[in-house]
């Protein structure tokens, strides 16, 4: 299965926010799956890749957006289709900037929660190294604080951009996604060779990663691409990974989005397909979580 890729926006560019903002569009409280314990995830806006799969579609333009729900519309006439001043909060804004002091007061609210869970706090978005010299920053104060931090990546970005921030981090939660490099680049504007070359430096820097392996019908669930995954892992020494069975849940976003979703009739693995590949992977010897 192919699809076509759209414009790519360039993770090689440094952010014009710098250091000092960041967009997000949301902050999720009390997540069980983005690292150990209890955790705060803080999701920022903006993706260089094109997975047809993605399911926040939301994350993936760097702008601020502007989504309708017409459930709330009250048809007013004439119609500003601004969010600040909507009276019935059907038209709403997907994004925000914030400073690093304004992140850092919203995220410390959980502190308690951090601190009885052993959790801490994720970034995650879109793609994290969008924005790397905040994010950078960010966590360089979260733990100064104590806090454990962590990211979520498909770490392709130049390593000048990632390993600074991933030594800020307690684990890094590593996307492996199409491990063949032309069909990364043609399916997911991913340079593949870049992400295994980046996954290398992190293991020889010593920093706990945690490969996380989509498992999507007509891309990744395919014995061709489980297999060049384990290979990788095997041979840097990593005997851990998740398994993240494709769902249909982000459907509803593309739709407030006005936007078509090419998987929408795609069906999710089976309980029967993620078993043989958990059992795979545990036969050769990794420790396996699905979901996560």
């Amino acid at each position: 299965m192919t699809s076509s890729a759209a414009p790519r926006i360039s993770c090689e560019v440094i952010d014009p926010r710098g250091d000092e903002v960041a967009r997000i569009f949301n902050i999720q409280r009390y997540s069980l799956n983005d690292g150990q314990g209890i955790r705060t995830v803080v999701f920022f806006k903006g993706c260089p890749h094109t997975c047809p799969w993605c399911a926040n579609p939301e994350s993936i333009s760097p702008r601020i957006e502007t989504v309708r729900r017409k459930s709330k519309c009250l048809h007013c006439s004439p119609c500003q289709r601004d969010a600040d001043e909507c009276p019935s909060g059907a038209f709403e804004a997907v994004g925000r900037d914030v400073t690093l002091d304004e992140l850092a007061r919203e995220v410390m609210k959980d502190e308690v929660f951090f601190r009885a869970s052993g959790g801490g706090v994720t970034l995650s978005g879109g793609e994290v190294l969008m924005q790397a010299p905040f994010a950078t920053r960010f966590l360089q104060r979260l733990r100064s604080w104590g806090v454990p931090c962590a990211i979520e990546t498909a770490g392709d970005a130049p390593a000048s951009r990632l390993l600074p921030l991933a030594r800020c981090c307690d684990e890094v939660l590593f996307d492996l996604k199409i491990m063949d490099a032309r069909q990364a680049r043609e399916v997911v504007s991913m340079n593949q060779p870049r992400v295994v070359e980046n996954l290398r430096l992190l293991v020889q820097e010593g920093i706990a990663v945690t490969p996380r392996l989509p498992l999507i019908p007509g891309y990744t669930l395919s014995k061709e691409n489980m297999q060049q995954a384990l290979t990788l892992l095997t041979s840097l020494g990593i005997r851990h990974l998740h398994l993240l069975p494709f769902h249909q849940y982000g459907e509803p976003k593309y739709r407030l989005l006005g936007q078509q979703w090419s998987m929408r009739e795609v069906s999710a693995p089976s309980a029967q397909e993620v078993a043989a590949y958990r059992q795979w992977a545990e036969s050769a010897g990794f420790e396996v979580t699905v979901g996560g």
